[in-house]
Parts: C-alpha cells; structure tokens; sequence
C-alpha cells in the first residue's frame, strides 16, 4: 500500500467513525464514573469504548474529509500522513495526564481512545516518514508516447 491509499483509506475511516458518533443506535452513556466535560453535547462512548462529543466527531470528520482530499496526489498524501502522525502522537499523550485528556473539557482523549490514537499515530508515521514515495515513470515497448503509465516502486535493498 501507498502513502495515497493510506491517505484514502484512513480518510474514509475517520469520515465514518466521524458519522457514526452522532448515530444513536452506535453510542452508549458514559459511565457514571467517566471524567466530567466542559462540553457535554453529544457525550457518549461509541460502541461503548471509545469516548466521543459533538466536537470530537466534528473533528473527525474534518481529518476524514483531508485525507480524502490529500489522497489525490503523492506530496499531499504523505504531508496528511506526516501531520496526522505528530498530531495523534501529541493526542496519545495528552490523553496520558490529567485535565489534558480532556482537552480542558472540550474533547475527551482518554480510557480506549489513547491506544487508537496511538495506533493510528504508528501508521502514519510509517507512511509519513519511513515509506519510499519514489514514483518512476516507465514507458512500457509498444505503447504510444501519450500512454504512459505511473508505477510506485520502492527501491531494492
């Protein structure tokens, strides 16, 4: 997979975790002992794990939608996969420490939501930083000098 396809596909995801938070049927109450918010509208665990609010999922959304845009080139991909991994790396720890992972009220980032953002922070990471983006342009014999087709190769070891 390429830093494109991770662009996309982590897009979409977030696009959908994004929509289902504010789906119900998909949301559970908090538990009577989960932290208190400044901004409850919306509070609730989604799938009864992860705690969200009407700003988390806003927020969602909106690294939903760049990474679906980001996807449509090589260079935006791997800036989205290169901020995404800073981003939820600063999120993990934040959710580590006391009043930050509330984001002073606003966003909850503790209990099940440090592991994933933790986990999403390790896969950008990887297509930000680590993954080749070598793009060879490679005219195949035969073909008209209009067609030609792109390959991304990582290079041999």
């Amino acid at each position: 997979m390429g830093v494109r396809s991770f662009a996309s596909l982590a897009g979409l995801l977030y696009l959908v975790i994004g929509i289902f938070g504010f789906l119900p049927g998909l949301t559970h109450a908090p538990p009577v002992e989960a932290p208190h918010l400044a901004f409850e509208r919306n509070y609730s665990y989604l799938f009864g794990l992860f705690p969200i609010n009407f700003l988390h999922n806003i927020f969602h959304l909106v690294i939903g939608a760049w990474g679906v845009l980001a996807s449509s080139s090589v260079d935006a991909s791997r800036t989205f996969a290169c901020s995404i991994a800073v981003l939820y790396g600063m999120l993990t720890l934040m959710g580590l420490f006391p009043g930050l992972n509330t984001t002073f009220g606003l966003l909850p980032l503790f209990g099940h939501d440090v592991w994933l953002h933790a986990g999403t922070a390790f896969v950008a990471a990887y297509f930000g930083f680590a993954a080749s983006s070598e793009v060879k342009r490679v005219r195949r014999p035969g073909m008209k000098s209009e067609r030609v087709k792109v390959y991304e190769e990582r290079p041999q070891s």
